[in-house]
């Protein structure tokens, strides 16, 4: 076997290529093990870092409490600044203010007009007619101050504001029926809205609420529904009663005017009568005179004539007129003229 391995050509190609594996074994292990330098560090300065996060901190504390105590004022509000509950000042003028950290405090107050829809009422008018009024007001506030100190906040005075609006609506609309109430071009109702106005306006300023009504308005006029009914048909009754009455009215005037007119006209027939028999009267005092004159010229043909006359108008188709043979009639009808 010795001979044999001595012998063997391929040996010494064996022994380099297993001396080469070798080395490129040595050469991954040096790869994955590398030797590594390590350079000792200066030791950290904490105190250096730990005086520069507080300073940090504290800056950015103050930042955070002076944007916190910075607010704006607006064009349409009121800014009031309390301490302690108290107020301190109101700042009316648009812009930027600041408060005093931790012991103030900014609470907001609209500026601009609002709108308030006042609860509906119950309301007895003059005629002892129930109806339900639903009423709303354009208000706005006018001195803060007054309005905290006397109606502590908006809710209160609105409460305070419709009180007053109640009672005036109450005692203006129980002096008036209710046709000038739904009737809003009646003259008796006149500017109901804008009494209303004033007068709830002066009890506003007697209590000092720092709050002013803009105008007060009607939305809705209702009839409660248990008498709904029943003032339909009363209306409804008054509507004909009324109708029955101009009815019966312009059955006078027609019959005032016919008499009138037929007072008129007989007196127009009257007077043009009289004046055809004045004129007629005259016709006949000149035909007269006419005939006079004509007819004395010639008294006989006159006779004749009247004699002809009074013949076409007594003598007819079934006229028998018996007269005696001699009588000049006779003898002109039988033509015996001499």
């Amino acid at each position: 076997m010795a001979n044999d391995n001595n012998n063997n050509p391929f040996k010494s190609i064996e022994e380099k290529f297993k001396e080469r594996q070798r080395q490129q074994q040595k050469k991954r292990m040096k790869a994955d093990s590398p030797e590594v330098s390590v350079t000792p560090k200066a030791p950290i300065d904490m105190k250096k870092y730990a005086k520069l996060a507080i300073f940090l901190t504290a800056l950015f504390a103050v930042v955070v409490i002076l944007i916190a105590n910075v607010y704006v004022v607006k064009q349409d509000e009121y800014r009031v600044v309390r301490q302690f509950g108290e107020i301190m000042r109101i700042d009316k003028e648009p812009g930027i203010k600041m408060k005093i950290p931790f012991i103030q405090n900014v609470t907001t107050l609209p500026k601009s007009q609002m709108t308030y829809n006042v609860s509906e009422e119950e309301i007895n008018t003059r005629d002892k007619k129930r109806i339900i009024i639903d009423n709303y007001a354009v208000w706005r506030i006018t001195d803060p101050g007054k309005m905290i100190a006397n109606a502590r906040n908006i809710v209160n005075a609105t409460m305070r504001m419709e009180e007053f609006i109640y009672s005036v609506v109450r005692t203006e609309l129980g002096q008036l029926d209710y046709v000038d109430v739904v009737n809003d071009e009646n003259s008796s109702r006149g500017s109901l809205n804008d009494r209303v106005t004033e007068r709830v306006n002066e009890y506003l300023n007697e209590g000092n609420f720092g709050i002013e009504v803009v105008d007060v308005r009607m939305k809705r006029i209702d009839l409660p529904e248990e008498n709904e009914q029943s003032i339909y048909t009363r209306m409804i009754s008054e509507r004909q009663s009324t109708a029955q009455k101009y009815l019966s009215e312009g059955d006078a005037d027609k019959r005032r005017i016919e008499a009138e007119t037929d007072r008129e006209v007989q007196e127009m027939l009257a007077k043009a009568k009289k004046e055809a028999a004045l004129i007629h009267a005259e016709g006949e005092s000149e035909a007269a005179k006419i005939y006079n004159d004509a007819f004395s010229k010639d008294a006989e043909f006159y006779n004749l004539y009247r004699t002809l006359q009074s013949y076409s108008k007594t003598i007819g188709d079934d006229t028998m007129i018996i007269i005696p043979a001699d009588s000049p009639y006779a003898k002109v009808l039988s033509g015996y003229m001499q």
